[in-house]
C-alpha cells in the first residue's frame, strides 16, 4: 500500500508542475495590459510605466514564474491588482463559503444517490426502476441554474422559507449559514446525484451479474446478504470515480450557481478577476483550483486500492 501511494504522490508532482506551467502560460498569452486596464485609457505613459514597475510586469517571464510558484509554496500568492490586497486573504475569505457548499452538495449528493441506484439495480425492470431512471434522465437535462431560480421563486419569495441570495457570514451562526447555503446546494446536488445514481445502477448490475455473486448465493447467502456483503463493495469503484470528479467540479465550477445566490465564492472571484484583468487572482485561484483537483484524484486513488486490493499489486 505504501508502494502504491509513493507512487500515486510522485505522479501528483509532475502532474502538477506541468499544470503551473500552462496555467502560467496561458495567462501570460491573454492579450490587454494590466496596468492599462486599471489606470484606464487617459492613463498617461510613464504612469503606466510606473504601475507595471510595481506589479512586477516588466521582469522576464522565467523571473515571474519561479516567484509565482516559490511564492505558492511559502503561503504568499501576491497582491491583487484589484483589491489591492493580498490574494491568500481573498481566497481565504472566498474559500469559506465555496469549501462548506461544494462538501454540503457532496454530501446531499451521496446520500440521495446510494439508496436510489441500489434500489433501481435491485428492482431492475420494475416500477420503480423506471421511475428512477425516469427522474434521473429528468435531473441530468434540467439545467442546475434553471433549476435554482425555480427554488427561489418557490421556497425563497412565495413560501419565504429560505433567503433568495447573499450569505450572511459564519459569525451570524453556523445554522444561518447553512440555511443560506442549502437552496444552492440542492441546486447543485440533484443533477450529479441523478449522474451518480445511474453510475451506482449499472455499476451494481454489472457486479450482480458476476460468477462469485451467483457462489455466493449457491452456498446459501441470500440476495441481500450477497449484495451488501460482496456486490456493493466490489461496485464502488466506478462511483468513487464520479464522486471525486463531482467534488471536483462542484468546488471550481459552481461560477453560475454563485452567481444565481449572490454568493461571494471562488467561482464568481474568478470571474470577476477575469473581467477586471486581475492576472494573479486569476493564476493563483486556478493553481488552487487544479491542486484541489489533482488531491481529490489522489484520494480517489488510495479509495481504490483499499476497496479493491488487487489494484496495489499492478503497481
Amino acid at each position: 500500500m505504501l508502494r502504491f501511494a509513493l507512487k500515486r504522490l510522485g505522479s501528483l508532482v509532475i502532474s502538477l508542475i506541468v499544470a503551473s506551467l500552462v496555467i502560467f502560460s496561458c495567462i501570460e498569452v491573454v492579450p490587454g495590459d494590466p496596468a492599462s486596464f486599471m489606470l484606464g485609457i487617459n492613463a498617461q505613459p510613464d504612469t503606466i510605466a510606473a504601475l507595471r514597475e510595481e506589479l512586477g510586469l516588466n521582469s522576464s517571464l522565467p523571473e515571474r514564474y519561479f516567484s509565482w510558484i516559490s511564492g505558492m509554496l511559502t503561503g504568499d500568492l501576491g497582491t491583487s491588482y484589484t483589491y489591492r490586497s493580498p490574494v491568500s486573504e481573498i481566497v481565504a475569505e472566498r474559500l469559506v463559503i465555496s469549501l462548506p457548499l461544494a462538501t454540503y452538495a457532496l454530501s446531499l449528493t451521496v446520500l440521495i444517490a446510494f439508496p436510489v441506484g441500489v434500489l433501481a439495480a435491485t428492482r431492475r425492470g420494475s416500477v420503480a426502476d423506471i421511475s428512477v431512471m425516469g427522474a434521473t434522465q429528468l435531473g441530468v437535462a434540467i439545467p442546475n441554474f434553471w433549476f435554482a431560480m425555480l427554488m427561489v421563486l418557490v421556497f425563497a419569495i412565495n413560501l419565504r422559507w429560505f433567503s433568495a441570495g447573499g450569505f450572511p457570514g459564519w459569525d451570524a451562526g453556523f445554522f444561518a449559514a447553512m440555511k443560506a447555503l442549502t437552496l444552492p446546494a440542492i441546486a447543485l446536488a440533484l443533477p450529479q446525484a441523478s449522474i451518480l445514481a445511474r453510475v451506482m445502477r449499472s455499476s451494481l448490475l454489472d457486479t450482480l451479474s458476476e460468477d462469485y455473486i451467483r457462489t455466493a448465493r449457491a452456498k446459501g447467502l441470500s440476495k441481500r446478504q450477497a449484495l451488501w456483503r460482496h456486490a456493493l463493495r466490489n461496485a464502488l469503484i466506478p462511483v468513487l470515480t464520479i464522486i471525486g470528479l463531482q467534488f471536483s467540479f462542484l468546488l471550481a465550477g459552481a461560477i453560475i450557481i454563485e452567481n444565481v445566490f449572490f454568493l461571494p465564492g471562488l467561482g464568481r472571484l474568478v470571474f470577476q478577476a477575469i473581467s477586471q484583468r486581475d492576472l494573479i487572482v486569476v493564476e493563483s485561484v486556478v493553481m488552487l483550483l487544479v491542486f484541489a483537483v489533482i488531491v481529490v484524484n489522489f484520494l480517489v486513488d488510495l479509495a481504490y486500492a483499499w476497496v479493491d486490493p488487487r489494484l496495489r499489486s499492478r503497481v
